[in-house]
């Protein structure tokens, strides 16, 4: 039993060099994502009206409706029927009583196949680390309906020679 102890340890420690730990709850694309609900899309009836930002909104540009999530701000949709994924700036902004989470331009709609199902499951995700800090400074209090976690630096550790053949010697 010490044997196979040993054995296991040693396969675990046994790496060459320096080796990051990662837990698989926490991969970096799982905290980038901020919220999930519902997306609908909006089209011809907004064509070239002034959004909330104060551009003319093109239908067939990348871009998108949230209640709260500053202007600018890039985001990756994905559709969670079919995987499909679209970047998209906010530029506009929804009700602060609607039940979506995010309305779409025409074009996006296409990207992710949803134009015929009108609405959609999809999970909103920011595109890096330093993204998550931005967004979080721009708000006094983070709303309570997206997630901006931290990202944790990664835990190294270097294999001890001496300890590992200790450890050796005392299961043989």
């Amino acid at each position: 039993m010490k044997r196979i102890l040993a054995i296991c340890l040693l396969l675990t420690l046994g790496f060459e060099s320096a080796t990051l730990a990662q837990s698989p709850f926490s991969s970096p694309d799982s905290l980038l994502i901020i919220q999930e609900g519902v997306a609908s899309f909006y089209g011809t009836r907004f064509h070239k009206r002034k959004t909330a930002n104060g551009e003319v909104y093109d239908m067939w540009e990348y871009t998108a409706a949230h209640k709260h999530l500053p202007f600018g701000t890039l985001l990756k949709v994905t559709n969670q029927q079919n995987g499909l994924e679209a970047i998209v700036r906010v530029n506009d902004r929804l009700p602060k009583s609607s039940r979506r989470i995010i309305d779409l331009s025409k074009g996006v709609a296409e990207q992710l196949e949803m134009v015929s199902d009108g609405i959609v499951q999809v999970k909103l995700s920011l595109l890096s680390e330093q993204a998550v800090e931005w967004v979080r400074g721009q708000y006094k209090k983070v709303p309570k309906d997206i997630r901006l976690r931290s990202f944790q630096p990664a835990i190294a550790f270097q294999r001890d020679e001496e300890e590992l053949m200790k450890l050796e010697n005392k299961a043989f």
